[in-house]
Order: structure tokens, then sequence, then C-alpha cells
């Protein structure tokens, strides 16, 4: 039996990993994939929040560099998040898990509207809570949204699921010589300008201490060896783990 070394976590999953090998929209199968190991940490009792990008639907960032204007690309973007945390929800509940998904954006016919107690206690009840719309404000990107929402919650960590094992120096897909990070501070991050998240989020961590850990989300049971306290991907955080 796994004893889990942390108690509430946020699970930062991008749009682009519920798309699979199809790259655009929602695979099914790889969101019954996730799906089944999110299960696994509700198993043990951990509570699960869960922030999904919308990228492989829109990019409100691809959509204004394109002359659309910023805010209405972004608030898209948004409604695109809202897309993929139904279909995660749906996913889960197939699997048996009480699921709820919360919207900044109010839409009372499909979610419910994000207020941060009746998150938390959701968590508590042991429902797996997904946040949708992002903040509710365009020109912010869902990796704030997880450092904010973490910090509402007080998760004790962001779980950044990639399709890469860690944090590389450069992009490891298209250099094999790339030199894999074991732990970094945030400074590191801001410093190098390494692309574990946006500018604005990895500040929000740094500011409130929570800690990162970047890893690869397509190995199965990778979430639950996180969990674990297994040495899997790269820790970013004030107090490195030595």
């Amino acid at each position: 039996m796994v004893s889990p070394k942390y108690k509430r976590v946020i699970l930062k999953l991008s749009g682009e990993a519920l798309a699979g090998l199809q790259g655009h929209g929602v695979d099914p199968d790889v969101a019954n994939s996730i799906a089944g190991q999110i299960k696994e940490l509700a198993e043990l009792k951990v509570e699960v929040a869960v922030v999904v990008g919308g990228g492989n639907i829109w990019r409100g960032v691809a959509g204004s560099a394109k002359g659309m204007d910023r805010a209405t690309a972004d608030y898209m973007g948004m409604l695109a998040t809202v897309i993929n945390s139904l279909a995660l929800q749906d996913a889960l509940a197939k699997q048996g898990v009480d699921t709820r998904v919360q919207t900044a954006i109010e839409m009372r016919e499909v979610a419910e509207p994000y207020i941060r107690r009746r998150a938390i206690r959701h968590l508590q009840k042991g429902r797996v809570v997904i946040f949708g719309g992002g903040t509710g404000n365009p020109y912010f990107s869902t990796d704030t949204t997880a450092a904010l929402r973490a910090a509402e919650i007080e998760a004790e960590v962001i779980l950044m699921a990639k399709r890469v094992d860690g944090v590389y120096d450069s992009d490891p897909l298209e250099n094999p010589g790339a030199k894999k990070f074991g732990e970094l501070s945030y400074i590191d991050v801001l410093n190098k300008g390494l692309k574990v998240m946006d500018a604005t989020a990895t500040s929000l961590c740094m500011d409130n201490r929570i800690p990162l850990i970047v890893f690869n989300l397509t190995e199965q049971g990778n979430i639950k060896r996180v969990i674990a306290g297994e040495n899997v991907g790269t820790y970013v955080g004030g107090d490195l783990v030595g």
C-alpha cells in the first residue's frame, strides 16, 4: 500500500495532453487513461484538483498573433478549457470517481461557479475538482490559474504533467544532448528562462512557496509514483530536496 507524501495537490494538464497522438480535440482513450491515474490518487485519499489547458482546441495567443483582439481570443481559450474539463469529468464519472467542474466564467447549466470554500469542501469529501475557465481574465495563462488556485485551496504541490520526463536546458525532443535538471529553485527557472511555466505563474509559486514537480504524464503510473515521493521528474521549489 502506497503511503502518499502529499494530502492535497493540483494536477496541471495541458490541453494537448488530452489530444494524444491526433494532436487536436479530445481523444477519449487518452482521457480515460488520465482519469484512471487520477482515480488511483483518489483511492489513496489524496485530495485532487485539476487545472486543464485548452491548447488542443484554441490558443488565445495564436489568435491574437493573427490579428484577433487579444481579450476576445483569450476568452475563447477559456471556453476551450471548459470543453476539456467536461470531457475529463465524463471520463472520471465513467470510472466511478465523484467529480465537480467549477468555472471562473459562470455557466451554471454545465458547471458550478468557482467558489473557494465550496471547492475545498468538495475536496474534503473526496471529490475531484476540475477548475475550468482559467482565472476568468484575459492575458493570464492556465499555468497562472494553477498557481493561483493552488494558493487559494492551500495545495501542497503542483504536479506539472508534461510529455517529457522533467525540465531540460533545451528541448529534449529536438536536442538529444539536452541536460535534465533533477532540482531547480524558482529563481533558477526565471533566470535561465526555462519553460516550466510562465514567469507570472512561477513568481506566484515562489511568493507562496508552492513547489512544482514536472514529470512525464505518458508513462503509466507516474502520477502515483510522484505522490509516493519517488524521485520522478524535476523538483522546483525554494527548499530543494537535496
